[in-house]
């Protein structure tokens, strides 16, 4: 068969023989390549897990975490927030903090800076304690020589006469005329009127006709008071003249007080006597006195006040005694620059301290601030009242002018002094 195969048949064999030989090879290296890219796609894979060994890595364990807590997505990011804010305001605060502390030493060390180039002269300080002592002392000559000047004042003169009966028991007091009266009225003119008493009692109290607008009243009236001779030396006499007023309070001229143990009772007395003021007025504003030290270290620039005690204030609660603090107010120019407070003393009226209190003034500015002693009543119920106040500093006048210089001149030493309070201005009296 092969023999009558031409030419042109044997040639076709041969093609699809080599085709045939062919197909296989292909097979085969198609399996090669795959197989190749399986192992390339594993030896990829292997490679890439390999790689996962950072952030990736990092982000499925944060993932998988989140997944396990029992919260929704949104409840963890506002909680992941909450805290960032946290951590901020934190940070912000300690930067804040650090740069307070920081302006504060700039300004430490520029107060000390100028105290190091310029150091405190002990005598430039004692001498101007001097001078304020001067000045003290010339303020203090002229309220005395103010003093002289209101006492000297006329208030006229009363005359009276004075009649005991040892039988009886009996005082007679006559109240004969008055002179020289001072005019309390618009016109001039007064309409004078006596009151008579005893003290300590007060038990028995007379008064005399009103005479209309007169200055040199005639009374020619007499009051009698029982009082045994045992008791007659512990007795003063009082009379007091008072100018009538229809429409408000009586204002009282002046008064004579009359101790019967300095008078002889054995005889009829009559006689002239001056007018003396009142002794209310002296009295009514006393709000009480309060002791304190000042001490003064120019090098260190520090000014210690300690308050010691206070007695005789003013009652001021319902009971008939106070609460007393005292707050030390440290001023400059009318500005307050510190304040500071004592503990407070219930139910007394003579309050022991002994609290100290410390102020950082440099010596520049030791002749420009003020000291505001201030004593207190304290209320759990309402606002708290000031009962009364003392002003110390160069612009003070008086004994705490005087108080102040003292400082000044004997530096580092405390000084302590008693003062008597004054009233304090109705635009200070807010806590």
């Amino acid at each position: 068969m092969a023999e009558q195969m031409g030419p042109s048949g044997l040639l076709d064999r041969l093609i699809r023989a080599s085709v045939t030989d062919a197909e296989p090879e292909t097979e085969s290296a198609s399996a090669t390549e795959s197989g190749a890219v399986s192992v390339s796609g594993r030896s990829m894979d292997s490679t890439s897990e390999a790689s996962k060994t950072g952030a990736e890595k990092a982000e499925e364990k944060f993932m998988e975490i989140i997944h396990k807590i029992p919260l929704p997505i949104w409840a963890i990011v506002l909680i992941a927030i909450a805290i960032g804010l946290i951590i901020l305001c934190c940070c912000f605060c300690c930067i804040r903090r650090w740069f307070r502390k920081r302006k504060q030493k700039k300004d430490k060390a520029a107060g000390k800076g100028g105290k190091s180039k310029q150091p405190v002269d002990m005598k430039s300080v004692q001498l101007l304690g001097n001078a304020l002592k001067s000045e003290a002392e010339q303020a203090a000559a002229n309220e005395a020589t103010e003093e002289e000047v209101k006492e000297v004042v006329d208030l006229g003169k009363l005359q009276f006469s004075l009649d005991y009966d040892f039988q009886q028991g009996q005082l007679t007091v006559g109240i004969i005329q008055g002179a020289d009266l001072p005019g309390m009225d618009m016109s001039g003119t007064s309409d004078p009127y006596v009151k008579v008493f005893l003290l300590p009692d007060k038990k028995k109290k007379y008064e005399t006709k009103v005479h209309r607008k007169t200055l040199n009243p005639s009374f020619n009236e007499s009051f009698v008071f029982k009082v045994p001779y045992t008791d007659i030396a512990g007795k003063i006499l009082v009379m007091a003249i008072y100018d009538f007023d229809r429409f408000s309070r009586h204002d009282q001229i002046g008064e004579i007080k009359v101790p019967l143990n300095t008078v002889d009772l054995g005889r009829v007395i009559e006689e002239w006597r001056d007018l003396s003021p009142p002794a209310q007025d002296k009295d009514k504003d006393h709000l009480g006195d309060i002791c304190f030290s000042l001490r003064y270290v120019p090098t260190a620039g520090k000014l210690t006040v300690v308050i010691l005690e206070a007695k005789n204030l003013k009652k001021m609660d319902v009971g008939g005694l106070s609460d007393p603090y005292v707050k030390i107010c440290l001023m400059q120019g009318g500005k307050r620059l510190k304040k500071k407070k004592t503990t407070i003393k219930k139910n007394t009226l003579n309050p022991y301290f002994n609290e100290s209190f410390a102020f950082e003034v440099p010596f520049e500015q030791i002749q420009k601030v003020d000291v505001h002693i201030i004593v207190m009543d304290y209320d759990r119920m309402g606002g708290n009242e000031p009962i009364g106040r003392v002003v110390v500093g160069c612009s003070a006048a008086s004994s705490e002018l005087r108080h102040w210089s003292d400082m000044l001149a004997s530096p580092r030493r405390p000084i302590a002094q008693w003062h008597t309070l004054q009233e304090v201005p109705d635009d200070k009296k807010k806590d």
